[in-house]
């Protein structure tokens, strides 16, 4: 299939030697102005731009200031057609974006060549940036099954907790994306990578494992010595995160990993552990995680209590606004509180 080429000169003469050049080669679309080329660019995407500078109305470097301004049109690659020979011009053109400059009278051997060679990095480019990609993503699914096997590996020690970590995953996602939407902390949220914070928030209770199986599955309430023995998994999660962090280069994930994993037993009022941080000291992925996880525990039985209801939860939740849990995430709880249910009433995955 033939590349598409624009061409865009106020001088019909130019337009017919241009198109007489690129015909049987290329497909050819001329156009007598730059207004008239922004409004066909609505309805058709050339492969490349050949755009004169010099035309009445709109010049081009106008045209191309509109071109690069728009999402849609600002990867086309322009040529910049112009009799103008000042090096100022071939500059100022640059510097908007052009790929390249040709003098009027063209060559056609010279204009072919041209546009043959930015087509060429064009493909090259793709070619690159799909590799790219794909390699991502493969990278993107190894970390995702090192962190759910990890993970997996706690959730089967510890007998109490079947599907909790699948479970405050979608809560955590369903406060982070409502949060958004109502521009919530929006100045934290805007650096975030969402799908890297889900991803990472398997690891909240990696400290777990660590954890004698005395205390971690005993069928009754923890004595306060097995609770601060139990306390310390936070400090043990963000410990075993950090061994991997300073291996690694590529760690942004886990460095949300180690912020859930060390802050989501903070609490707001400051009586929380380990560090008994208060308020926003606490940072905002563990005042999440709080809410998903405490809400996840509370409609869960155990062998020491038995599973609260989905009202039940949130009435307890809701009661530890702005003394367990962020007092503004605790009302975007309450609002969403029937999708939290929603989730909690999935079909648990079994698995092998």
């Amino acid at each position: 299939m033939k590349k598409l080429i624009m061409l865009v000169d106020d001088d019909v003469t130019n337009l017919m030697t241009g198109k007489t050049a690129l015909q049987g080669i290329y497909d050819v679309m001329t156009v007598d102005s730059g207004i008239r080329a922004l409004e066909l660019l609505e309805k058709k995407t050339p492969d490349l731009i050949l755009l004169d500078i010099d035309m009445p109305k709109m010049d081009g470097y106008e045209v191309i200031k509109r071109l690069k301004a728009n999402h849609a049109t600002k990867k086309i690659p322009v040529i910049f057609l112009t009799a103008l020979a000042a090096a100022d011009n071939e500059f100022e053109g640059l510097a908007l974006g052009a790929a390249d400059y040709i003098t009027k009278p063209f060559n056609d051997k010279i204009l072919l060549k041209r546009i043959d060679t930015h087509l060429c990095l064009i493909e090259h480019t793709c070619n690159l940036t799909q590799l790219v990609e794909n390699k991502t993503e493969k990278i993107v699914q190894l970390q995702d099954a090192i962190l759910s096997t990890v993970a997996e590996m706690v959730e089967f020690r510890d007998d109490n907790t079947g599907g909790h970590i699948d479970r405050t995953q979608s809560y955590l996602r369903l406060l982070v994306e409502n949060m958004m939407a109502r521009g919530l902390y929006k100045e934290a949220v805007a650096v975030w990578d969402v799908n890297l914070l889900i991803q990472s928030a398997q690891l909240h209770d990696v400290g777990k494992i660590s954890i004698p199986d005395s205390i971690l599955n005993k069928p009754a309430k923890l004595t306060d010595e097995e609770f601060t023995t139990m306390k310390n998994h936070a400090e043990l999660g963000k410990q075993a995160i950090k061994k991997i962090i300073d291996k690694v280069d590529e760690s942004e994930f886990l460095h949300q990993a180690a912020l859930m994993a060390y802050t989501h037993h903070e609490r707001w009022d400051g009586k929380g552990y380990p560090q008994g941080l208060k308020g926003e000291e606490i940072p905002l992925q563990g005042r999440l995680m709080a809410i998903a996880d405490v809400y996840d525990a509370l409609i869960s039985e155990r062998p020491y209590k038995k599973a609260f209801t989905h009202e039940e939860a949130v009435k307890i939740i809701s009661a530890g606004k702005y003394t367990q849990f962020d007092p503004l995430l605790t009302a975007l709880f309450e609002d969403i509180e029937e999708e939290f249910r929603a989730i909690s009433a999935r079909p648990q995955e079994v698995k092998e």
